[in-house]
């Protein structure tokens, strides 16, 4: 499917997995694997990418700018050809500074960063999604407040994006504990469902008040087991404020098994 300049680009929330694990053809990752790869199909093709990734935090909103990012394997433990990947989409300064422009024009602080890499939270899933690597990728950092009514007003500021053919990517995990990833409690996975449950009802519902409930995300079931710290939930909010305005409902577009966690992932259209 080809990007026609009357649509108006989805906006896409994604969890991105263990590490490199999905591109390492993980047993625990085939269901996520398959979804990244498949999910590009039901969306235009984008003239070029930004991606919020939960692996980037900064004092204020940051940018890559960088012509041709390198890679940057932040994770260890992992297999030798883990640290050989390659993704070698362009950057888009120009484009980083249209955005950058955006969100000054928002009230949002905002600077350029031209040395820095794709982190995993990136290339893991861009790499599933057009592993031809050749639309251009911006990647944005969050903000170490992580206050999630800045990360929506910051996704809001970032919605005119989608009628100039830019796909808004959000990165992270709808539930992120690393030690009950590991847990042979059973008590993991229905408490892992509880927040899965009230994420899927409030971004995929009717709900009336979806903006304050995601702000008050942590009065959630379970929302602090689901997030000990809350860096990989946050890409979401950045997803819901650029939705918002045109298409406030998003759909469960993946729906899994991960370490016996219930993961989910979220597509506005």
């Amino acid at each position: 499917m080809t990007h026609t300049n009357d649509s108006r680009m989805p906006v896409l929330f994604v969890p991105h997995g263990g590490g490199p694990l999905p591109l390492l053809n993980d047993a625990n990752h085939q269901e996520l694997g398959a979804f990244l790869s498949s999910i590009v199909a039901k969306i235009p093709t984008p003239k070029a990418i930004v991606l919020i990734t939960a692996h980037w935090e900064e004092a204020q909103v940051t940018l890559s700018s960088h012509p041709h990012p390198g890679m940057l394997f932040d994770y260890y433990g992992f297999p030798p050809e883990a640290y050989t990947l390659s993704y070698p989409a362009p950057g888009e300064p120009a484009l980083a500074e249209k955005i950058a422009r955006l969100l000054k024009a928002n009230g949002i602080t905002v600077k350029l960063d031209n040395q820095r890499a794709f982190d995993h939270g990136t290339f893991v899933p861009l790499k599933l999604m057009y592993p031809e690597a050749n639309i251009p990728v911006v990647q944005m950092s969050l903000v170490q407040h992580l206050d999630p009514s800045a990360h929506i007003a910051i996704g809001e500021a970032l919605s005119p994006l989608r009628e100039q053919g830019v796909l808004i990517v959000g990165s992270g995990m709808s539930f992120h504990n690393m030690r009950a990833f590991f847990s042979s409690d059973p008590q993991v996975l229905p408490r892992s469902q509880a927040f899965d449950g009230w994420l899927t009802h409030v971004l995929t519902s009717e709900v009336k008040h979806a903006k304050s409930q995601l702000i008050d995300w942590q009065s959630a079931p379970e929302a602090r087991f689901s997030h000990p710290r809350e860096e990989h939930l946050l890409p979401l909010h950045v997803c819901f404020g650029a939705a918002s305005s045109h298409s406030p409902q998003a759909r469960q577009a993946f729906s899994d098994m991960l370490f016996n966690t219930a993961i989910s992932g979220y597509l506005w259209q």
